[in-house]
């Protein structure tokens, strides 16, 4: 666990940052939805990229800053490092979306492309990072990484107390949203219900909450790909998602690009496959609770894949 007092100091921290972002009540469907790809970097992970940058030393950002990403929080930390002058290294698998490593460039960062997936990315980072003396800021295992995603949930609750008796349904990959909303949750009595939902292309969070492993787990294409790639071993997330969590569900390509071309065709909002997949949890019934409340990560989807999703016959309207 991390002190339930660090989302409040995160809170403060990052607060001239970033946006706070719109949360919304689908009265028909009695469902709040909490809208990130309005985020600064169209992504929830600026507010833990932020808050950990700003929480490091300062000789800690000059020695130069190193992670590795799918695409989004890359966009973090390169933000972060842009607004401390700090420089960056970011470390991107060869399958990377093309639009989020153009942002992360974009904004002053130094992409290095790695041959396989995220994971092979996350480990040649952490290596880069140790043989260069450079501060590794990862994407999920860090405490303050993680109380900076918690603050998402401090604003939904504090907008609208009444989410407090909702089920909560958070994308989960790596864990840090998940564990920071858990934290934030934990204040409450009784606690509400927390599901994590995840593509099942690449459930290795779900292995590991069931079955405690990673071995075998497939890692497959998924419009989700900020969640794809496996945990970083003993990360301090798997203890904290099985203690917060309630219950990992997945969800299939399918029902994810469902609920892409719902969330434009219903509320206009553009929103990527990992934002997408609490609603999917929603509209294919696997999730019945209300009310509940979505939080939709993040919004940079390839221009084209969107598209292609919308624009399908009877495509989520």
């Amino acid at each position: 666990m991390i002190p339930d007092e660090w989302l409040d100091e995160a809170a403060t921290r990052i607060a001239p940052y970033i946006q706070r972002t719109p949360l919304t009540f689908d009265a028909a469907r009695n469902l709040y939805l909490k809208w990130e790809n309005h985020q600064v970097t169209g992504s929830f992970k600026a507010r833990g990229a932020l808050n950990k940058v700003l929480a490091l030393e300062e000789w800690e950002r000059e020695a130069g800053l190193v992670t590795a990403s799918a695409g989004n929080h890359g966009q973090g930390v390169a933000l972060a490092g842009k607004l401390t002058r700090a420089p960056v290294t970011c470390f991107v698998s060869e399958d990377a979306v093309p639009t989020k490593v153009e942002a992360i460039r974009s904004l002053g960062a130094h992409i290095e492309t790695v041959p396989g997936g995220y994971h092979e990315a996350e480990a040649a980072g952490i290596r880069y990072a140790a043989e260069h003396g450079q501060t590794w800021v990862s994407a999920y295992n860090d405490g303050h990484v993680i109380a900076g995603q918690g603050t998402l949930a401090l604003e939904v609750l504090t907008e609208r107390p009444e989410t407090a008796r909702a089920t909560w349904l958070v994308p989960v990959s790596g864990g840090g949203l998940i564990a920071g909303i858990g934290v934030a949750l934990a204040r409450l009595s009784p606690k509400p219900p927390l599901l994590g939902v995840q593509a099942e292309a690449s459930a290795f969070m779900h292995s590991m909450y069931y079955r405690n492993t990673q071995e075998g787990v497939p890692d497959l294409p998924t419009l989700a790909d900020g969640l794809a790639g496996a945990i970083e071993e003993n990360a301090v997330t798997i203890p904290m998602v099985r203690r917060l969590v309630d219950d990992i569900l997945l969800v299939s390509e399918e029902e994810i690009a469902q609920a892409i071309a719902f969330a434009w065709h219903t509320y206009g909002e553009k929103i990527e496959g990992a934002g997408a997949v609490g609603l999917a949890a929603i509209l294919s019934g696997k999730v019945t609770a209300r009310p509940a409340v979505v939080i939709v990560s993040g919004g940079n989807i390839q221009p084209e894949v969107h598209a292609r999703i919308v624009q399908r016959p009877g495509g989520g309207g």
